[in-house]
């Protein structure tokens, strides 16, 4: 009997339980009381609501098709309803009226994106656009990116680029339907990584140029994976502990530091082609510059009203691939 504890149950009779099952039920009391508190006040206004479980809330009503759930229970509990992530509440809007009221009337008050622990090693701690709090920070690098990238005399000074990079994919479309099937995902996304690269970089990073452009075309996928990965940590914060475990942390140290070390080497590049006469800080060759020679020329004339640090620069390049390639190629591939 040195293994088990042993009780008497109502008719007398032993009841006999191994230390094992003893620590599963500990740990069962242990995550009813983790989840009891940490689930949101009741609040009569709230959004209706799915009945939710212990621990992981609504997370086993969301599928392999996200979309598809989402819209099963937006049928059953409205356009505007509240959905539990683990501990993360969650908002979803489902008609083009709640999404008005969203993201126009109350637009400000839902400007800012959840801080996922991924994301803030690849953003360099949320430097960049996309991620950055709602504030003057924010403002002035989106004023960045939309008066010397986005804006129409930019988009059409790079249109040489773009007509280039076009009769190049036509060709090599054209050479393989002699030998093979064409693979048209993977050449839209070549051929938007290509002129991305052209636009932003000032040349193309790409398979056969050197080997910092083999890892490149890797390690740009290798972010986009990583920016999908669902991380328990996030919504169960007490399990965060599983992301060192499953070695899901160390991988995306790992990117995040290949990442820095590319970018910090272009813009190296740069900075000594500058240095060899190559530069016009005056930007009265603005059309000729590419994405990041703005930037450093920003940073020096500090146009803005306030330094901007390398960080930024580099935090701002990688917004612009992540949120420019596989949106941009999808697009391409289901027209």
């Amino acid at each position: 009997m040195s293994h088990f504890l042993q009780f008497l149950g109502p008719n007398e009779e032993p009841l006999l339980l191994h230390p094992l099952v003893l620590s599963f039920l500990a740990f069962i009391f242990i995550l009813l009381f983790k989840w009891s508190s940490t689930l949101p006040n009741n609040n009569k206004n709230s959004p209706p609501s799915p009945p939710k479980l212990p621990i992981i809330g609504n997370l086993h009503q969301i599928g392999l098709h996200p979309h598809h759930s989402l819209q099963h229970l937006a049928q059953l509990y409205g356009p505007l309803m509240l959905l539990q992530f683990g501990n993360v509440p969650t908002l979803v809007v489902s008609s083009a009226d709640a999404a008005q009221e969203i993201m126009k009337t109350h637009d400000v008050i839902f400007a800012n994106r959840p801080k996922t622990r991924i994301f803030k090693k690849l953003s360099y701690n949320f430097e960049d656009v996309a991620m950055a709090p709602y504030g003057e920070y924010w403002r002035q690098m989106k004023s960045i990116l939309v008066l010397h990238l986005l804006c129409n005399k930019k988009v059409q000074s790079f249109r040489a680029v773009r007509e280039e990079e076009l009769s190049l994919l036509i060709e090599k479309i054209r050479q393989s339907f002699s030998s093979s099937a064409v693979n048209l995902s993977e050449a839209f996304a070549e051929f938007t990584k290509d002129i991305i690269c052209r636009v932003a970089l000032g040349r193309k990073y790409g398979e056969g140029e050197r080997e910092s452009g083999r890892n490149f075309k890797e390690l740009l996928g290798e972010v986009m994976e990583l920016l999908g990965v669902i991380n328990v940590g996030d919504y169960i914060p007490w399990l965060a502990w599983v992301s060192r475990v499953n070695g899901l942390d160390a991988k995306a140290e790992k990117v995040a530091k290949q990442l820095d070390d590319f970018l910090e080497g272009v813009i190296e590049e740069h900075i000594n082609g500058q240095k060899k006469g190559n530069d016009n800080h005056n930007l009265e060759n603005e059309d000729q510059k590419d994405f990041v020679d703005v930037l450093l020329w920003v940073q020096k004339e500090n146009v803005i009203g306030f330094p901007i640090e390398r960080v930024s620069i580099k935090a701002i390049i990688q917004d612009v691939f992540t949120a420019g390639t596989d949106t941009t190629y999808s697009v391409l591939e289901w027209q």
